[in-house]
């Protein structure tokens, strides 16, 4: 999934956090998986400080990361009305409202894209564990 994810540019961002995080091998390892993926500007909303403490502290990093992905590959029905647990170990809401879908407090920008092993979704918000 990162690879892939490193073709896209409006995902660079999130693909250097992974790359810092030391989470590029699993997620190209892990199988079926749906990722909800911030795009750049996403994370551009954090504040520079939060954002620099966040990828100074690697356990973090890896729990704000965890927390966008869940096990198995999630089509849009799917994410109508959902709750799942995310790899981070905490709840995920998802809901759908017309033809917007809200997964935690994100907008869904494009999604249901396939890779060798998830399913992806771009986000406009970077979710936090108990957020």
């Amino acid at each position: 999934m990162a690879t892939a994810a490193s073709h896209v540019p409006d995902l660079s961002t999130l693909v250097a956090m992974a790359k810092k995080a030391g989470l590029v091998e699993a997620l190209n390892s892990a199988t079926d998986i749906t990722i909800f993926a911030p795009n750049n500007a996403a994370f551009d909303k954090i504040p520079k400080a939060e954002r620099d403490k966040l990828l100074a502290n690697r356990n973090e990093l890896t729990k704000v990361l965890t927390y966008h992905i869940i096990q198995g590959r999630k089509t849009p029905a799917d994410l109508e009305k959902g709750d799942f647990t995310t790899l981070e170990g905490d709840k995920l809401t998802t809901t759908r409202s017309g033809d917007s879908y809200k997964i935690g407090n994100a907008q869904l920008v494009c999604g249901n894209l396939q890779t060798r092993n998830a399913t992806l979704y771009i986000i406009d918000s970077v979710l936090k564990p108990g957020g």
